[in-house]
């Protein structure tokens, strides 16, 4: 059903839109996935969605226990419309969060400075990941450094003992998506996942989208039981 809805979507958007959904698509994945635990400050909130973006991270996680995520649009320069951003404030944020994702069979690596077994260039890839950044000042919470299967460093040589948490992200995702494209790995989306994907995408670009979706969906449905 979703790919004859995709077609019926494509007939209404621009050849070049077409081409350039089929292609970003391709490229995109959920073997990695970024979560944020309250990150406050709104420059860092806008470009760590940008940089899931631009490295093809299709889910962004984020905890609100404490603190509201406000993406600057000026910054993340409409990334917000392209990806996933799931959003946790009720009941118990970050344990829901970290659990939901385990369920799912992600390891969760929790980025820290004081990670004495891995860095970015040698954590396992064999599984799904979920890359947990805390604060720009507390870094992760106990509870992630409870919850985590590994914590993860990103190497540094000078005197500053960390990075800003939208570097880390993006330094991070840099190192392991490299890390994954030059690997065996089974990792980007399947092609079911990104008619999914393609279909969010073309709602969003559409007047009143959800409205044309909708009507098209009870149309087809129509003719397939016809």
């Amino acid at each position: 059903m979703n790919a004859t809805l995709l077609r019926a979507f494509y007939e209404m958007i621009p050849e070049s839109k077409k081409e350039l959904f089929d292609r970003i698509a391709a490229d995109r994945t959920r073997f990695l996935t970024v979560v944020l635990e309250n990150i406050y400050q709104e420059h860092n909130a806008s470009a760590v969605m940008r940089s899931c973006e631009s490295f093809g991270i299709q889910e962004l996680h984020v905890i609100e226990s404490r603190n509201e995520y406000k993406p600057q649009r000026d910054i993340a320069r409409g990334a917000g419309r392209w990806i996933e951003l799931n959003n946790y404030s009720e009941g118990d944020p970050l344990v829901d969060c970290i659990q939901g994702l385990k369920n799912r069979g992600f390891q969760i690596a929790a980025l820290t400075p004081d990670a004495d077994s891995h860095s970015i260039f040698d954590v396992p890839l064999d599984r799904p990941t979920a890359l947990v950044f805390g604060t720009e000042w507390q870094g992760i919470s106990d509870t992630v450094r409870e919850m985590a299967d590994l914590t993860v460093r990103i190497p540094m040589v000078g005197f500053t003992e960390s990075f800003n948490v939208s570097v880390s992200v993006a330094l991070t995702l840099q190192a392991l998506r490299h890390r994954l494209e030059t690997s065996d790995q089974v990792w980007k989306l399947t092609e079911e996942e990104q008619i999914a994907v393609k279909l969010d995408w073309s709602e969003r670009i559409m007047k009143q989208g959800k409205i044309v979706r909708s009507e098209l969906a009870k149309r087809l449905s129509g003719q397939l039981t016809d």
